[in-house]
Formats: C-alpha cells, sequence, structure tokens
C-alpha cells in the first residue's frame, strides 16, 4: 500500500473512532435517562462501531508487517480477516441486538420520558456522523484517481475504507431512523413506535453487514488486482521490445500488494542468459511503475 494510500485509511479510521466514542458515550446518557429502545440500539451500535475502529486499525498495522519464512508473501490479507470480524460484530452486537431489543420493548412497551434529550443527542449525532462520513469520502477522493465513486466502490481492493464508508452510511441511516420514531412516539404517546425503530435501524445494520462480508469474501478467497493496475501492467509488458507477445498474466491482491506471474514469448533467437537480463529489467521497471506489484515473476514460454 502506497504512504498515501495507507495515511488515507487511518485517517478515516481515526474520524469515524472519534466521532462514535463522543456519540456513544452521549446516547448511553440519553438512553437511560429516557428509556428510548431505539436510542439504547443505537448506543450499542456506536459501541460496536468503536470496537470496529480498533479491529480496523489493528489489521491495517499488521498488514504491513515484512514477509518472514512462514508467511512468504506478507501478512497483506490480514486486514481483510479483520475487516471481515467487523461485518460479523456489525451484524450480530449491532443488527441482531437492536431487532431483539425492538421485539422486547413490543412486547414489554415502557412509557419515553423526556423525548427531548433523546432528539436533541440524535440531532447532534447525526451531525457528528455527516462529518465523520465526510472525512471518508474526502480520503477516499484522495486516492480514487479519475474513477467514479460508484467505480471505485465496486473495484477498490481497500478494505479499511470500504468497511468505514458502510458503518458512517449505517450510522446515519439508523441515526435518522431513531430520530423520526422518538419523535413519533413522543407526539402520540405510543411507544411502538419506538420499538420498531429499533427494529428498522437492526434490519439496516444487517444489510450494510451483508454487504461488507460479501466484499470481504472475495478478498479473503483470492481477487485480482484492480482492472486498471491490470491493464498498465499488460501494457508495460506488451511495450518491451524483448517481448514478442504476452501469453498470460494473474494477478492476486494480497492486501496493499499484488503478486504478478505472467508468461511471455520473447524474440526467436535470444540466447537463455539475455532472456534472463531482460525479463530481470522487465520486473524491475514494472515495480517501478506500478508500486503496488510487491512479488514479480515473468516466464518465457513457447506456446501459443
Amino acid at each position: 500500500m502506497s504512504s498515501s494510500v495507507h495515511e488515507s485509511s487511518v485517517k478515516a479510521i481515526l474520524y469515524a473512532f472519534l466521532a462514535n466514542l463522543g456519540i456513544a458515550l452521549a446516547k448511553t446518557f440519553a438512553a437511560v435517562y429516557t428509556g428510548s429502545g431505539s436510542m439504547l440500539a443505537e448506543a450499542i451500535h456506536s459501541y460496536a462501531d468503536c470496537g470496529n475502529q480498533v479491529l480496523l486499525y489493528i489489521g491495517l498495522s499488521q498488514s504491513r508487517k515484512p514477509p518472514d519464512r512462514e508467511h512468504p508473501l506478507g501478512y497483506g490479507k490480514i486486514s481483510y480477516f479483520w475487516s471481515f470480524i467487523v461485518a460479523i460484530m456489525l451484524f450480530t452486537l449491532g443488527g441482531l441486538f437492536s431487532i431483539y431489543e425492538g421485539w422486547h420493548k413490543l412486547h414489554q412497551p415502557e412509557a419515553l420520558t423526556s423525548a427531548w434529550v433523546a432528539l436533541l443527542v440524535l440531532g447532534v449525532a447525526i451531525v457528528l456522523e455527516i462529518f465523520s462520513l465526510a472525512g471518508c469520502v474526502r480520503e477516499i477522493n484522495r486516492i480514487r484517481g479519475g474513477k467514479s465513486f460508484g467505480n471505485w466502490l465496486w473495484t477498490t481492493r481497500n478494505a479499511e475504507l470500504v468497511v468505514v464508508l458502510g458503518e458512517d452510511i449505517a450510522a446515519i441511516i439508523g441515526l435518522v431512523l431513531a430520530f423520526c420514531f422518538v419523535l413519533a412516539t413522543a407526539l402520540t404517546g405510543n411507544p411502538a413506535y419506538d420499538a420498531a425503530g429499533s427494529m428498522c435501524i437492526g434490519g439496516v445494520l444487517i444489510l450494510i453487514s451483508l454487504f461488507i462480508a460479501a466484499r470481504m469474501k472475495a478478498l479473503i478467497i483470492g481477487r485480482s488486482a484492480e482492472p486498471e493496475l491490470q491493464t498498465m501492467i499488460n501494457t508495460i509488458i506488451a511495450e518491451d521490445d524483448a517481448i514478442e507477445s504476452l501469453l498470460n498474466t494473474i494477478t492476486v491482491q494480497f492486501g496493499p500488494e499484488i503478486m504478478l506471474a505472467a508468461k511471455v514469448r520473447m524474440h526467436p533467437g535470444v540466447t537463455i542468459e539475455r532472456a534472463v537480463e531482460r525479463i530481470n529489467e522487465l520486473e524491475r521497471k514494472i515495480k517501478a511503475r506500478v508500486p503496488e506489484v510487491g512479488w514479480c515473476f515473468i516466464e518465457p514460454d513457447c506456446r501459443s
């Protein structure tokens, strides 16, 4: 991972952690003071998000450990593991608990007191989460280049920014839902609205967690490099005047770095010594122009 991408990921995680910690404490006070199920669901969600940011940072830090005998391709994929754990936590601690709390409140309703406290806290939390989301989007914009935002989201291999973005979006949707349902409860005096709000928040969190889990599954299994990097690599190889044709390339994303394997057909008459020399030069050229390539294996072949 280039230093700019690493820095963007760290900043996005820090924005989200600080926002969620402050929001979680405020929500806890409001939940205890008002007895709101929606507010309690939101407090649990924010605490889970704080833990998630810590796990993401651990994964990001460990992914930069150098290769060793037991892990010759490094520790890059460990960030995908921790991101997958975050998705599980979002599903269980966030989604399932919120649905359970709503179901419990629906069958054992409790009167909502001092709804204005909950609404005030939720309003402030929405503003803070918008700032956190804006910070995440700003860091994404720094690294997505000329891609559209949607294209970046579907093709990026940056697990941390995808998770932080998903959490921030889920948080804002959940806060807006909680605000609406608490307001409905305060206006009607019917605690069923508050219980329904908790269950709706749980549903949103489960959907976001499933999306994150699906993205991380693909990366854990083994996914190729981003399409534009593959195109750049193929172009560099094809432009080399020692190469007659490019037969095949395979790329695999290992966290911040890429492993490249390629088969090439060299011009006839090239000696073995000269072929080795030119392939070594080509590998150095690829790594210089595509710094994400951590391992490069190019094999001469004669097959068509």
